[in-house]
């Protein structure tokens, strides 16, 4: 009896064997795969909070129109010393102010009119009228939105004043 003839039929069968084995092994890290596709594509509702909706700024300025012009939205992060006051200055357009840590309070120069905002308030400035925020004990840190026009400074200083930032 030739051996020969009887060790190739099994090692064709063995190749057979592993080719599906390597195969199914395929297969199954696909659908492994799939499956977690299928998982991080499910759609669900996020939780919102409205930190603050208003038609007007902190001293009841009610805001009157949004610049004409191309729209540049400005997002700032503005870091303040302890026991620092800003120099007077004014905005051209509506904006908003979120307290990350510390505490600002902000200034009405005209109307003497003031307010505290802690850490985890908003707060709507105000719209040309000049005003100032001062830090209290610790660094303050304000993240600052501005809804404004390209080529248009977020913060106007007065006349011969310095710039708020």
């Amino acid at each position: 009896m030739k051996l020969r003839p009887v060790i190739q039929a099994v090692e064709r069968s063995c190749d057979i064997g592993m080719r599906i084995k390597k195969s199914l092994i395929g297969w199954m890290v696909v659908g492994a795969g799939l499956v977690t596709i299928a998982q991080a594509q499910r759609e669900a509702t996020g939780h919102r909070d409205i930190l603050l909706q208003t038609e007007q700024s902190w001293n009841g300025t009610k805001y009157t129109h949004y610049p004409t012009g191309t729209p540049q939205l400005t997002v700032l992060k503005l870091t303040i010393a302890p026991h620092t006051a800003l120099p007077w200055h004014t905005h051209p357009f509506p904006n908003s102010g979120y307290v990350l840590s510390g505490e600002l309070t902000i200034h009405d120069r005209e109307s003497g009119k003031s307010r505290t905002i802690h850490a985890g308030e908003a707060f709507a400035e105000t719209v040309n009228d000049v005003h100032r925020g001062v830090s209290g004990d610790t660094p303050t840190v304000v993240v600052l939105t501005y809804a404004g026009v390209a080529g248009t400074p977020t913060s106007i200083p007065v006349k011969g004043g310095r710039p708020e930032y």
